[in-house]
């Protein structure tokens, strides 16, 4: 299934701050993506409305399978290519935000080739 990278973006966020904390709210979501209130409680909604996360009647946020899936994939994508962009000298910074653009846009096929590639570098150590 394909979904659009906003979306994506909004489930990693939720996924990061949930190992971070044991409640997620809106106004978290907002505060580490620095989008308006406005601009999340939309999001949150469709989210909510196309099955990917749960909205407590007290607020509290939570990733469905589903949404927990793509959140774990995109996270995945942004671990280890923000790693393989730091072992080649790329400032953190940089680094991560090369990683969040890239891991929207890399196809399954080329990732999947780039973790065989690790594994075999790993391997040989």
């Amino acid at each position: 299934m394909t979904i659009q990278e906003s979306a994506e973006m909004y489930l990693e966020t939720i996924l990061i701050l949930s190992k971070e904390t044991e409640l997620v709210r809106s106004v978290d979501i907002a505060d580490r993506m620095g989008f308006s209130k406005p601009s999340v409680s939309r999001a949150v909604g469709l989210l909510r409305k196309n099955g990917y996360i749960e909205v407590s009647d007290s607020g509290a946020i939570t990733l469905t399978d589903s949404g927990r899936g793509i959140a774990e994939n995109i996270y995945e994508r942004h671990t280890i290519l923000t790693g393989i962009l730091l072992s080649l000298g790329v400032r953190e910074e940089v680094a991560s935000e090369d990683a969040c653009r890239i891991e929207h846009y890399i196809s399954e096929e080329s990732f999947e080739a780039i973790k065989r590639h690790l594994d075999r570098s790993k391997q040989k150590q």
